[in-house]
């Protein structure tokens, strides 16, 4: 279970570092996800989201059952002491538990990741229509009546204040991927550290098989 769970961290990870950057397998993330939120793919994804969430509620539920056994083990006193086979499974579970909180979490930031790529690519190829039409209307102007002319420079100042505003909007959206990447880099140093704390436990699990 935990191999699957940290190569699906792996993955993720992996595949948000491939948002970065102009590549080959970009492109193909990006088409993957876009044919995933298509006809099934949605139900899939909540069903797989939904079975992840149960088992982390069970690994939690685990995990308190362990403290109340033990607490009911210490006379109620507040003072409960978990014995070593516990303390591992306990710490099994937390583990666990965190994992599967870290891939749903990285699965968010996947699919909100691939939401903004999506915008940003919508709004480009607005900005790009509304500068040809611009363009298209400035060329045009000398030879129209000076009504038209008026109506015209009327419409190409619309469609210029609506360029600015998709300008501004890209900025936005542009700051917004750069926090991300921000994030991703938080995430990435979390994972390091979840890598960390498995070798502990394992060495710790390691030393309470060597005492019993």
């Amino acid at each position: 279970m935990l191999q699957l769970l940290y190569g699906a961290i792996f993955g993720e990870i992996f595949m948000i570092l491939s948002f970065l950057f102009k590549t080959p397998f970009r492109k193909l993330v990006i088409i993957t996800l876009d044919r995933v939120k298509r006809g099934r793919g949605p139900a899939v994804v909540k069903t797989v989201a939904a079975t992840l969430l149960l088992l982390l509620a069970s690994s939690l539920h685990s995990v308190y059952k362990i403290r109340r056994r033990s607490f009911e083990a210490g006379g109620g006193g507040g003072g409960g002491v978990v014995n070593p086979t516990d303390q591992v499974l306990m710490s099994n579970h937390v583990l666990e538990a965190s994992l599967l909180g870290f891939v749903l979490f990285l699965s968010l930031m996947i699919d909100r990741l691939h939401h903004y790529i999506r915008e940003l690519r919508l709004l480009r190829r607005a900005v790009e229509s509304a500068k040809k039409q611009s363009r298209s209307f400035g060329n045009g102007i000398n030879g129209i009546a000076t009504e038209q002319n008026k109506a015209l420079m009327e419409e190409i100042a619309t469609l210029r204040s609506k360029v600015k505003e998709l300008e501004s909007e890209c900025e936005v959206k542009g700051s917004r991927a750069k926090g991300l990447e921000a994030e991703v880099e938080t995430l990435k140093k979390q994972s390091e550290g979840f890598l960390m704390e498995y070798d502990r436990l394992l060495a710790e699990n390691q030393n309470l098989q060597s005492q019993l």
